[in-house]
């Protein structure tokens, strides 16, 4: 079930609606049908926006792609947390590095995988903001 949606005064943005997990058409229909903070369902997504119906998944296997936008991430997660634990912590032995990066990669997956999957479908999904399609 999702909840139901309101007018976001920010409609017309659309790095703002992506960065508030929005539908690419509409901007306001939600990406995601569950919180991140939901273990077991954290990537569930809704076949279609409640709001305009635009279709999350323009092809089958469409988000086999953004797995190369996650690794991004995790490669900007271990890059940024390895110059912190190396400055803030004055360069402690292989197996702090090893903990710290694991243990934050792991509680940044939720948001890592679903900030990659809507980067996946505004830049590849073939989809544009049209304001006659958000519900009044």
């Amino acid at each position: 079930m999702t909840e139901p949606t309101e007018t976001p005064e920010f409609v017309d943005s659309t790095a703002l609606a992506l960065a508030t997990l929005r539908c690419p058409r509409c901007h306001q229909g939600r990406l995601f049908s569950t919180s991140a903070l939901n273990v077991t369902k954290f990537a569930q997504m809704p076949a279609q926006c409640p709001v305009c119906g635009q279709s999350f998944e323009p092809e089958p296997g469409f988000y086999f792609g953004s797995m190369y936008i996650t690794f991004a991430f995790n490669v900007a997660t271990f890059l940024v947390f390895g110059v912190l634990i190396y400055y803030l912590m004055g360069n402690p032995d292989t197996w702090v590095y090893v903990a710290i990066i694991t243990g934050v990669t792991v509680l940044f997956t939720p948001l890592i995988l679903r900030y990659s999957r809507a980067l996946m479908l505004y830049l590849f999904g073939g989809v544009q903001y049209n304001k006659s399609w958000a519900r009044r």
